[in-house]
């Protein structure tokens, strides 16, 4: 009989270039260099570029991309139409989903998927997310700007001005460190489905699917209800205490793959180090964040439980005053250069993925 791995977890699917999760170690690797260094001293474009290609840029293929990627922000005018005719209670990530699917390409251009379709896009996913949240919010509509980046464009689309130099450096670090995390579920269901021969966008629907799941897509929004919880500083303690005493959860501390600290969570640690004594929120979250190491250390001591990344995400998005309901979006808009990486790496040496399972229903009469 064939062993059963509920998850397939610890089941190897696969080789990859793109990216190492190693959680024993807390080493989180994008093509050889520590993702925790990319994300405080490289842009978007830069770690994009890549992950794409294998190598960094020099000075002009970054501003080759960076006007590729300029040019690929603009929605088209039918899929403006269509977003608009979805009702209010459709939620982001099928909005996101549903805009996708209909940016597909001609059928004699799905195979095999292309570094252009990949940076169309990764260009144009935050343009979406930002043109249907102001439109669901009566805002006027905002167009992206060509000399503004890719994250300060994103938070210059969603509040209709030009955001703060700290800020665009948190977000930025922020989505540098969504990129890729190995074969997590949304990335898997990606490989997945490019490995029928299906087309790129297919494959990103496919992990947006995975992705709107709360399991994986969904749980810096509950940092932030334990945020706005505590309220103040002067709460924290009591409030921390009496969750631990009743046998709760401290959300954003410890991780299913990490058994230290989380890279991803150091390296948003020195990228908002502007925001400190800046922004009361953050610097509550900070304060929580002190307190609940040093309680956890007091009643599960031995136990490693550290910040995780989903905490300072949590701390920067409500510091950057978006939305929950982009949350999850937003996260998205930083994933989708880590699918795109693994389609065009399943697509290169692609074979379909037929996992087996084990029957376990009942069997008809054999001598019938």
């Amino acid at each position: 009989m064939m062993a059963k791995v509920t998850g397939l977890e610890g089941v190897v699917a696969g080789e990859t270039d793109i990216g190492l999760v190693d959680g024993e170690k807390g080493h989180l690797v994008y093509r050889g260099y520590w993702a925790k260094e990319l994300a405080v001293s490289r842009s978007y474009e830069e770690v994009a570029y890549l992950l794409w290609n294998g190598h960094l840029p020099d000075p002009g293929e970054l501003e080759k991309l960076k006007q590729d990627m300029a040019g690929a922000r603009i929605i088209p005018d039918y899929l403006r139409g269509m977003i608009d005719l979805l009702p209010p209670t459709v939620p982001m990530m099928l909005v996101l989903q549903s805009a996708v699917a209909a940016l597909g390409e001609p059928v004699n251009a799905t195979w095999p998927p292309t570094l252009p379709q990949a940076l169309r896009l990764t260009s144009v996913l935050p343009t979406i997310i930002a043109y249907r949240y102001r439109k669901l919010n009566n805002l006027p509509v905002i167009e992206p700007l060509a000399e503004l980046g890719h994250a300060a464009n994103y938070l210059y689309m969603l509040k209709g001005q030009i955001p703060e130099e700290a800020h665009v450096r948190a977000l930025s670090a922020y989505l540098i460190l969504c990129m890729e995390h190995g074969m997590n579920a949304s990335t898997f269901a990606s490989r997945v489905v490019l490995s029928t021969e299906s087309d790129m966008c297919a494959a990103v629907c496919g992990a947006i699917g995975a992705m709107k799941g709360p399991l994986h897509g969904g749980a810096p929004s509950e940092v932030i209800a334990m945020l706005e919880d505590i309220g103040t500083m002067d709460r924290a303690e009591p409030w921390i205490r009496a969750v631990l005493d009743n046998g709760g959860k401290i959300m954003g501390f410890g991780h299913r793959i990490y058994k230290t600290k989380d890279p991803r969570a150091e390296a948003l640690m020195i990228a908002t180090v502007e925001m400190n004594g800046k922004d009361p929120s953050f610097d509550l979250a900070i304060h929580v964040e002190h307190t609940a190491i040093r309680l956890l250390e007091e009643y599960k001591p031995g136990r490693r439980l550290f910040t995780n990344v989903e905490f300072y995400a949590a701390a920067i998005l409500r510091a950057l005053q978006l939305d929950p309901e982009i949350f999850t979006p937003t996260f998205t808009a930083g994933r989708i250069v880590g699918w795109t990486s693994h389609i065009l790496e399943q697509a290169a040496n692609n074979r379909i993925f037929r996992p087996q399972s084990v029957y376990t229903g009942p069997m008809p009469d054999l001598e019938a």
